[in-house]
């Protein structure tokens, strides 16, 4: 099931994120060549999907999240040209093609990540493809504001830089994850029901419990995967967190109990789900997926 529905909204996001990449000056044509590299150069596109899914839970279609998809993706996309910057993490591939940068150049690169932010917010205050109630996207802008800024990704990659080399206790590295990983997949998730026009709080905060755990959940096994799989099925440079000593799930509790707590956080995400019946089937799907991925 999962695939199918991945593939379908892989190729509906992928259509209305081609549609932004026209440089409106001659002179711009590198900078949105590169902006453009850095989003449709692969990546499986799960924020995206988690926004149509949520959508789609309260009963809405998945058109409704358009807006919605597009503007995680470009905030996801522009996070991994700024962490692949040798300022960051100083990465040569990524998603089995050369980082931005490389392909590019280090300026380029940046200016690809600063222009990809930006225009997340322009698509997401789109009244054609958001919500038109302006109270509505005006809720969702700042939701993915947050997630997004200092309080959430931006603080998360700050605390990841800063915890090189240091051993952090459980509690420590889930203000990590969910900060740097987690704030991102949730606001993938309420900006997805938000679009439906259908939310009310009870039902924010069911899912507000499910993309928690979800979010928790990827990077756990991000960190299982920096273990056991490689480069190329990857996509990027296999055992890079332990060649920089980062702070890891396996590397904390044991490769053994991570994979015991990717599970444990997929069973509190499918708990979540419960009012929604089977209308929330691909959230259920998606949180499977997470934990069973190979790269």
């Amino acid at each position: 099931m999962i695939a199918a529905y991945q593939a379908r909204c892989q190729q509906r996001v992928d259509a209305a994120l081609a549609e932004l990449f026209t440089p409106p000056r001659a002179e711009l044509h590198r900078l949105y060549q590169a902006m453009r590299y850095s989003v449709t150069n692969g990546g499986k596109r799960v924020r995206p999907l988690l926004a149509y899914a949520a959508c789609e839970a309260l009963g809405g279609d998945a058109g409704q999240a358009d807006g919605a998809a597009c503007a995680v993706e470009l905030i996801h996309a522009y996070s991994l040209v700024h962490d692949d910057l040798p300022a960051m993490d100083d990465d040569d591939l990524r998603r089995g093609q050369p980082t931005t940068h490389k392909a590019f150049d280090e300026a380029c690169a940046i200016l690809a990540g600063d222009g990809l932010q930006s225009l997340a917010f322009e698509v997401l205050a789109d009244p054609v493809r958001n919500p038109r109630d302006a109270d509505t996207r005006l809720r969702m802008v700042g939701q993915l504001a947050r997630a997004a800024g200092p309080a959430g990704m931006v603080g998360g990659q700050a605390i990841d830089l800063g915890s090189i080399g240091l051993k952090l206790d459980q509690a420590a590295l889930e203000v990590m994850h969910r900060h740097k990983t987690g704030a991102l997949i949730e606001a993938s998730v309420c900006l997805g029901a938000l679009a439906s026009g259908r939310a009310d709080e009870a039902g924010l905060a069911d899912l507000q419990r499910y993309a928690r755990a979800v979010g928790l959940a990827f990077q756990v096994q991000d960190d299982i995967l920096d273990v056991e799989s490689d480069t190329v099925t990857l996509g990027k440079r296999q055992g890079a967190d332990i060649a920089r000593d980062k702070p890891t799930y396996p590397a904390l509790l044991g490769l053994a109990r991570a994979k015991g707590y990717a599970l444990e956080l997929r069973d509190q995400a499918l708990d979540a789900l419960g009012r929604f019946g089977p209308d929330a089937e691909a959230l259920g799907a998606l949180a499977r997926y997470i934990v069973e991925r190979r790269h």
